[in-house]
């Protein structure tokens, strides 16, 4: 089969290439999954995982790319709950190779049924995006009705997933990002905004989660916006500086099928919408893939058609 992978670790995007790899076997528990669409997260190629494997050893060449979306093509042994031809989305292992392939074996339990009218590129572009926004704000973050949440790039894959989740569950909005994010936060249900460009971040506000994908000196600062009793929740680092009366979580997303059964739900009845800004063909994934001409938003590779 055909496949995206990497083999130097100082190369970063430069090093993806077009390769022929052996067809994967699917281990106990696994399915095999004829990839439809692939999604790629650039700083993937920076996690140990990539490199090495469970135990510590180099498994170079790997295939980056962890969320997907397609159609089972083989179970492995023991395998319970999904049937070969059945459409599926959800995350690839972070230490086995990855979806940017014609096939991919997967853990079952880390993928969730597809309804019909889904289409493969949407769905490639959920269970990150959407499972990271989920457990932000609702597992860690224990955002609740009525209560206010200031998102960090809001207009981006995350965020804009997250406002709309926020919004649906009653809180209050505030997104921040860069000028040319305004329209796009307002789409996605940020009831104010704050262009971090030209206002001061301290203008915000204060909330009761802050929900941050930036990292660095917006991270920092964002401890004294959490109200007494509040949430700073942030995916890009471990936080230096915690609130002076409230809690800090840095976490990393986890796979979970109810909730993506969920996600995928909300966009199939249009509750949900997902932001794809480019999509490409496998063969295009090493220049698609590279800092230069990747999109500001998602970008999907389409490894085959519907």
């Amino acid at each position: 089969m055909q496949a995206i992978t990497v083999r130097d670790r100082e190369a970063g995007p430069d090093g993806l290439s077009l390769s022929e790899r052996p067809y994967p076997h699917a281990a106990e528990n696994d399915v095999v999954v004829r990839v439809h669409a692939s999604g790629f997260t650039p700083g993937e190629l920076n996690w140990p995982a990539t490199w090495t494997d469970r135990a510590g050893r180099d498994r170079t060449p790997s295939v980056p790319g962890h969320e997907l979306s397609g159609v089972v093509a083989g179970l492995g042994y023991g395998t319970t709950g999904l049937t070969v031809g059945q459409r599926v989305f959800g995350l690839a292992d972070w230490a086995r190779d990855g979806a940017l392939a014609e096939y991919v074996a997967v853990e079952a339990r880390n993928l969730a049924p597809l309804p019909a009218d889904v289409d493969h590129v949407r769905a490639a572009a959920l269970p990150i995006s959407g499972l990271t926004a989920w457990q932000g704000l609702f597992d860690h973050g224990r955002l609740t009705a009525g209560q206010t949440v200031l998102i960090h790039g809001v207009a981006g894959a995350v965020g804009s997933i997250a406002a709309q989740l926020a919004r649906a569950a009653g809180a209050r909005v505030i997104g921040t990002g860069r000028s040319a994010d305004r329209e796009r936060a307002a789409a996605v249900g940020a009831d104010t905004f704050l262009d971090l460009e030209t206002g001061k971040l301290e203008d915000a506000g204060e909330a009761d989660v802050v929900f941050d994908v930036i990292g660095g000196d917006i991270l920092e600062r964002s401890a004294a916006l959490v109200r007494a009793g509040g949430t700073l929740v942030t995916i890009a680092q471990p936080p230096k500086v915690r609130p002076k009366d409230g809690r800090a979580v840095f976490f990393v997303v986890e796979p979970d099928r109810a909730r993506l059964a969920d996600l995928a739900a909300r966009v199939r009845d249009g509750r949900l919408t997902v932001r794809v800004d480019a999509v490409r063909p496998l063969a295009e994934a090493p220049v698609a893939l590279a800092p230069a001409t990747r999109a500001r938003g998602k970008t999907i590779i389409r490894v085959t058609e519907d």
